[in-house]
């Protein structure tokens, strides 16, 4: 036999209990929607869009990922670096000059 839960108010109207609820519960939306970050999905670039963005020729590109300095990513024959790290290299690289 199943039992079931009621909680009972007193001193407010159906009404003013729901336009309370709906207060809160907008509120709650509200707050979430100023916090929300969609997450991003990680961009993909090719060897000579990295090169380009870089400023360098494919051989370096090459050099720099026997050297560790960048990060390529392989699908097959396919080589890959992610955008974010090849900025963050950058930044790594300017740190190091000032």
């Amino acid at each position: 036999m199943e039992q079931s839960k009621m909680t009972q108010v007193f001193g407010i109207s159906p009404d003013e209990l729901r336009e309370s609820i709906l207060t809160d519960v907008r509120a709650e939306f509200k707050s979430l929607a100023l916090n929300f970050q969609p997450i991003i999905p990680p961009e993909y670039l090719t060897r000579q869009e990295t090169a380009i963005i870089l400023k360098v020729s494919l051989v370096t590109l090459s050099d720099w990922n026997k050297k560790k300095i960048l990060n390529p990513y392989r699908l097959g024959n396919l080589i890959r670096y992610k955008r974010s790290e090849i900025e963050q290299s950058l930044i790594c690289i300017n740190a190091k000059k000032v």
